[in-house]
């Protein structure tokens, strides 16, 4: 799964400018988080269409666009289990760029994982997968 990153200004309607050049060439967004850091507004989108989505995110003027993998990781949905698999993470040297829900049903949750690109063999090591 991969991740797109915008970073635009910080404005009155930066999400809605995003969301509508998704939205006009039928990109449907699957996950994402928004917020503000020194003046710059970021967004940390999962489509389900990564290609369509860069390439009319690429129209709007003045935005930065990143994509990078993420891991798609499913954990039992109980208090704790966060706290869990990001410990495993930090024991093994993962450093973590983004971590954000992408589905929850009542046994388990799914979270999108980002991390440098040279880390991800050793996260998904780290959390047991192949």
């Amino acid at each position: 799964m991969k991740e797109i990153t915008v970073i635009a200004n910080n404005e009155l309607g930066s999400l809605a400018t995003v969301a509508e050049a998704l939205g006009s060439v039928g990109v449907n967004i699957e996950a994402i988080s928004a917020y503000g850091l020194d003046g710059k507004a970021i967004f940390r989108i999962i489509t389900n269409d990564v290609t369509s989505a860069m390439k009319s995110l690429s129209k709007i003027p003045g935005v930065q666009l990143k994509e990078a993998d993420t891991i798609v990781y499913k954990m039992i949905n109980r208090p704790g289990e966060l706290g869990k698999i990001t410990r495993k993470l930090a024991t093994r040297g993962v450093n973590l760029e983004s971590l954000y829900i992408v589905s929850r049903k009542q046994d388990f949750t799914e979270v999108a994982i980002r991390t440098a690109e040279r880390d991800i063999p050793k996260a998904m090591d780290a959390l047991g997968m192949k």
